[in-house]
């Protein structure tokens, strides 16, 4: 078996080794597949997650076809059962790229991770893990005739859902959004563009902050996307060709160019500049000055990155950003690789974070 500092090298070699092909023109978008487990904590309660399926109105007739039925795990609190008059602030948690709500919960060992934080101290809350995977495996919390508009999935379809099934706090305080990689960038989108509905938000080496610019990307990536005839091809194409393809669904989507309702970045061996532009219309950096006054309704607003992570030169672009703002935030870069020490980071400093910030 290799060790998970075995793979964390080969997986930092991989970045390096294919960055220049890379959608989001940074090593962040590979799978997620190694991370250290935090030991148990005494007293530790035992938890279960509820698997359901929530219908997202904002995905019906999405042009990919993915089912706008999704499926979210739900992590209860201990006490959930035992106090029926109780309600509980909420913590939404955002999934990477290539990976569902299933695997991300694996990977940083949510009910255990959970559990231990409680065991701690932190007060309890509810944890809501949607899964946001597409055709091309990742939606980019973006909005998109083709891939379906996954910002309001996740801040008005989610949200409602949960508050009326559930006994949540109904209120933007008691509502905090978080999330890794990918879901550190929905985090960033969603969170800008929707603080009427959350009140804290911790962006997790976030991926895609930055505009993409010409150099970075690789033209035998664009032939091989060029020969892509329908959406089932999407699967046998190579990590970081698919990860295009799901961005540019995101991104660049075109309703007129069956069948996979996408304009890419490249054509006929030429990028394209007015592909790139709605690419970088999307990309938080291009876009945080229009959201100035939002970010100031916020109580909190954390980022961390791994020291070894090759986002945490734009996450600290963004977090300069907040400080030039005089919005206030905090930034902590710490020891490990994208993923190597995430489920550490989401029991020891996620967890407390809102259960200091979110409102009971």
């Amino acid at each position: 078996m290799i060790s998970i500092d075995a793979r964390q090298g080969i997986l930092q070699g991989l970045r390096w080794a294919t960055a220049s092909a890379l959608t989001c023109a940074t090593p962040a978008l590979h799978a997620q597949v190694a991370t250290n487990i935090p030991p148990a904590v005494a007293g530790a309660p035992h938890l279960t997650a509820e698997r359901i399926s929530v219908h997202g109105r904002a995905l019906e007739g999405n042009l990919e076809g993915d089912s706008p039925d999704r499926a979210v795990l739900v992590v209860l609190p201990p006490g959930y059962a035992k106090h029926p008059k109780q309600h509980y602030p909420v913590l939404y948690a955002l999934h990477g790229y290539s990976i569902g709500a299933e695997q991300w919960t694996s990977e940083i060992h949510a009910l255990d991770t959970i559990a231990n934080a409680y065991a701690t101290g932190v007060p309890e809350m509810i944890v809501v893990f949607p899964d946001s995977k597409t055709v091309h495996n990742g939606s980019m919390y973006s909005s998109s005739v083709t891939t379906g508009d996954f910002e309001m999935f996740i801040a008005r379809d989610l949200v409602a859902y949960v508050d009326a099934h559930y006994r949540s706090i109904p209120d933007r305080a008691s509502r905090g959004l978080a999330g890794h990689s990918m879901g550190g960038y929905g985090t960033s989108r969603i969170g800008m563009k929707h603080p009427d509905v959350f009140g804290a938000l911790y962006m997790m080496s976030p991926c895609c902050l930055s505009a993409r610019t010409a150099d970075q990307f690789d033209p035998a990536m664009a032939a091989q996307l060029a020969g892509v005839t329908a959406l089932a091809d999407s699967a046998k194409l190579p990590f970081f060709a698919r990860a295009q393809l799901a961005s540019a669904a995101a991104w660049s989507p075109n309703p007129t160019k069956p069948p996979l309702f996408l304009d890419l970045p490249v054509k006929d061996g030429v990028v394209q500049p007015d592909v790139l532009a709605r690419w970088a219309a999307n990309a938080p950096l291009a876009f945080v000055d229009q959201y100035v006054g939002n970010l100031r309704q916020y109580r909190a607003i954390a980022l961390d990155v791994g020291d070894q992570d090759s986002l945490k030169d734009d996450t600290r672009k963004l977090h300069e950003a907040l400080d030039r703002y005089g919005i206030a935030n905090s930034f902590e870069i710490y020891p490990g690789t994208h993923v190597s020490n995430v489920a550490y980071r989401f029991e020891d400093y996620v967890l407390p974070f809102f259960g200091k910030q979110l409102k009971r």
